[in-house]
């Protein structure tokens, strides 16, 4: 069976710091890119970090670039995001997310989410 389950979210203040873990199992998960999304209320979900499958690469969107670090350990299937210097735009429910594309068919797993919230 499939899991991605998140942990870590809560309550910080502006400027605090937060790291997020997904635990993974029922997948090969060193054979997927890991990605962390949130969704703000009202709005749309956002991509917000990615990590390519063996964790040599990563992209972020531009909003928390320099901020957040995206992570993997293979050996433990979990994929982390540190958040640092929050402020409230980061406000969200941040869900993971596994996905395959190569070989097909395409394969996209998600977490249940965590609340992360950022008080001013």
């Amino acid at each position: 069976q499939v899991q991605l389950v998140e942990f870590g979210g809560g309550l910080v203040k502006t400027g605090g710091s937060l790291t997020l873990s997904c635990a993974a199992s029922g997948f090969a998960f060193g054979s997927y890119a890991m990605y962390w999304y949130r969704q703000a209320p009202g709005k749309e979900r956002e991509l917000v970090a990615r990590i390519s499958n063996g964790g040599s690469n990563t992209n972020y969107v531009d909003s928390v670039k320099g901020r957040f670090t995206i992570s993997r350990d293979n050996a433990e299937n979990a994929v982390y995001l540190q958040m640092n210097s929050l402020k409230p735009e980061d406000t969200a429910v941040y869900y993971c997310n596994a996905r395959r594309t190569i070989p097909p068919p395409v394969r996209d797993y998600w977490g249940q989410g965590t609340q992360v919230t950022v008080s001013y």
